[in-house]
């Protein structure tokens, strides 16, 4: 596996000697003083260039970088929205173990890229287009505190949603019922387990992306809970897991509520509870398979 010593000076090295490419910049986890450091970090590079068609008509001009296993362009990719027609993006994996994600920016976009992201730091400024940046922080990607109205709505979208979990299950469709437990119902209590750890820390840290470092601020018991919710496909396994959520949701969101001054919707949690529980013991009528 190349170094980031050598991983830098490759990447550097391509921009010196394109002079289309007149600025490089790198952020995310990188340049984190926050982030733990292990060999699957990315490399999260921009190259802010002259022009970028001459760039995208020759798609060869990456094979510079080194061997890949894999390449994604999400701009070209027809599964996602298109992006900002002003930015194209490679995403490379590399056989070695490296990963580059690389972004071409036009130039004269240069100081309004800049100021996107705390965490930028430049590498190379040919002519000086870039302003001072501060010493890159996270503070953006740090837990902020919700009011009273984003904090009622999380609770209303766990409580709603998980009335699908239920209807799901009694249909026996597993997948609909495990796509509102994962997709909906799921991040309203990483949100609201965040919003704690918010309390805790006095917003001083972050989750990280997908909730990774959740686990750090989390007594041992309530992270065991919170993988206690992930079920396997099973009807009876899919019922704990909703039942388990509803627990350590109500009993987060209780002291979240508390420290705060905001009110917890009891009526609203202890109805919604009552209907699950009723659902789950309703007779269902034999399904062909």
């Amino acid at each position: 596996m190349r170094t980031e010593q050598e991983m830098m000076a490759l990447i550097l090295g391509i921009a010196r000697a394109d002079e289309r490419i007149r600025a490089v910049c790198m952020n995310g986890s990188r340049t984190n003083p926050n982030a733990p450091r292990d060999r699957f970090q990315d490399y999260d590079i921009v190259y802010l260039v002259t022009e970028m068609n001459s760039f995208i008509g020759r798609p060869g001009w990456i094979d510079a970088f080194g061997e890949r296993i894999i390449l994604q362009k999400p701009d070209d990719n027809a599964l996602f929205p298109p992006g900002p027609g002003d930015r194209y993006a490679y995403l490379m994996q590399f056989k070695d173990g490296n990963r580059i994600d690389l972004r071409l920016s036009p130039v004269s976009r240069a100081a309004e890229y800049a100021a996107e992201d705390k965490l930028t730091v430049v590498l190379l400024d040919k002519d000086g287009l870039l302003p001072a940046l501060p010493a890159p922080t996270d503070e953006d990607y740090r837990v902020r505190l919700p009011d009273a109205p984003r904090f009622a709505g999380c609770c209303n979208e766990f409580w709603w949603v998980s009335t699908y979990v239920a209807k799901g299950l009694w249909r026996r469709e597993t997948l609909y019922a495990l796509d509102h437990l994962n997709l909906y119902v799921r991040p309203m209590l990483i949100r609201m387990l965040e919003w704690r750890v918010g309390i805790d820390t006095d917003g001083g840290v972050g989750i990280g992306k997908n909730a990774k470092y959740l686990e750090r601020y989390l007594p041992a018991d309530r992270w065991q809970a919170l993988l206690d919710t992930y079920p396997r496909g099973t009807e009876a396994e899919i019922w704990q897991a909703l039942r388990t959520m509803g627990r350590l949701f109500r009993e987060t969101a209780l002291e979240v509520a508390e420290r705060l001054g905001f009110a917890y919707d009891g009526k609203e949690d202890r109805l919604v509870t009552a209907y699950l529980a009723s659902v789950e013991r309703l007779p269902r009528p034999e399904t062909e398979r």
